[in-house]
Formats: structure tokens, sequence, C-alpha cells
């Protein structure tokens, strides 16, 4: 199965593939992503984005900007996505949902917006955001059917071309911003080498919020992607 680099785990892809020695960069690209465990609801919380769905273009004006960051964020460019095949073995609930899912990506939302930063600030690390608009129902179908699936596996492995990178998934709790949401933390390790990388996504009524990548990043700038989400017209 061919891996497609999608905003809300491109950035884990990518974190895979840059382990694997398939890409020297770390960039999301196009799609939904994904995360573990079953969300948690907010009951009666009411938010404001409109119940129409947004269009890719409305979510590409919430999302953050170098000027909501801060100093030492650099905005990146897109990449072309990698093709390289991805197999998972060692858990059945991701091999049945397909390699592509093993590394939280196999969302596909057709109203999307997507970008990544690279934080110079002490030490190189990245941040990515991605949003999507669908049904409520459909987001929150999508999301956990891939968290769960993530989740049910706190080991296994993922062969990205000739290369194998042992997995690690480990629920996290996460903040109570709005409708639902769900966090992960996920570490490859090919030998010596690891990466870690958060990601928590969180659902404002049509609209989904993923923001991945090191994480003190996703900490530092989670409640202000769902606040831009929230405000902007």
């Amino acid at each position: 199965m061919r891996l497609h680099a999608t905003p809300v785990t491109s950035l884990s892809t990518l974190a895979v593939l840059a382990l694997a020695g398939c890409t020297s960069s770390s960039t999301p690209a196009d799609d939904p992503a994904s995360s573990a465990s079953a969300p948690t609801q907010q009951e009666g919380k009411h938010s404001p984005v409109p119940e129409l769905l947004l269009s890719s273009a409305a979510l590409s004006k919430r999302l953050l900007a170098e000027s909501d960051l801060g100093e030492g964020y650099t905005r990146k460019p897109q990449q072309p996505r990698p093709q390289d095949d991805v197999v998972v073995s060692g858990c059945p609930a991701l091999e049945e949902l397909g390699g592509d899912a093993a590394v939280g990506d196999s969302l596909d939302f057709p109203r999307k917006a997507k970008v990544s930063f690279t934080y110079t600030g002490g030490s190189d690390s990245e941040v990515a955001e991605e949003l999507y608009s669908d049904t409520a129902a459909k987001l929150s179908r999508g999301v956990s059917r891939i968290f769960d699936a993530m989740i049910s596996c706190p080991t296994y492995r993922i062969l990205v071309g000739s290369t194998s990178v042992d997995m690690g998934t480990e629920q996290m709790a996460a903040p109570p911003l709005s409708d639902e949401q769900w966090s992960q933390l996920l570490t490859y390790s090919v030998g010596p080498q690891r990466s870690v990388v958060q990601q928590t996504a969180i659902r404002i009524a049509n609209v989904l919020v993923i923001v991945s990548g090191s994480p003190g990043l996703v900490d530092a700038h989670l409640a202000q992607a769902v606040d831009k989400v929230q405000r902007t017209r």
C-alpha cells in the first residue's frame, strides 16, 4: 500500500521516512490524519463555528501563521509526497486498516488546509497544523477509527521500503478545549535513532483541528490553534 502523507499525520509520516532514510525533510502534505484512543466529549459546549461546512479556502484563513507563533518560527514549503510502500506487522487492527493507518495517515476529508513550521529557538523542531471540515459525525467517526486502531497496539513494526521501523503509541490526555479531543504520543525507532511526535486532535462542531510535532510545541500552540478557528470569520 502506498504511503500518502497527510497534514495531521504528515509530520509523523515524515518522521518515519526520515528515520528510514527515505527523505531529508519533514513536511506535512495534503489530507487528514489521525491519532489514538476514544474521544472525550464535552456535553453542552457550543462553539462559534458555522454549521455549514467550511471550504478549503475558508479553512486556510483559520490556520496559524508565523505572526501568531512568534519569533523563531519559519513556514516550511510543501514537499512532494514520498512514494515508499508501508507495511505494518504486529498489530491486527492496523493491519486490517492498511499501512497508511499505521503512521496515522488514513483519513480523507475533501475540505482541508494545512501548514507546517520549523522552530529554531534552542533546537530544531517542527510543528504542523491541519484543519478539516465535514459533518460532526463523519469527523468523529473518522478520527476515532484511526486513534482506536493505533492505541490498541502499544508497540508494532512497520516496513518502509526496505527499512524496519519500531513504533510505539501512547495515549495521552487531551485538554478539554471543545466538543471532542484525542491525543497520542508516537515514537519511531530505527537502530539508535529515535523520533517522538505528539498528535492532538480537537473537534469544534464541524471543524477538526490537528496539531502535531514536537511535544513542547504542540502543547504551546494547541489552544492558540483552536482559538483562531473559533474566532476567524
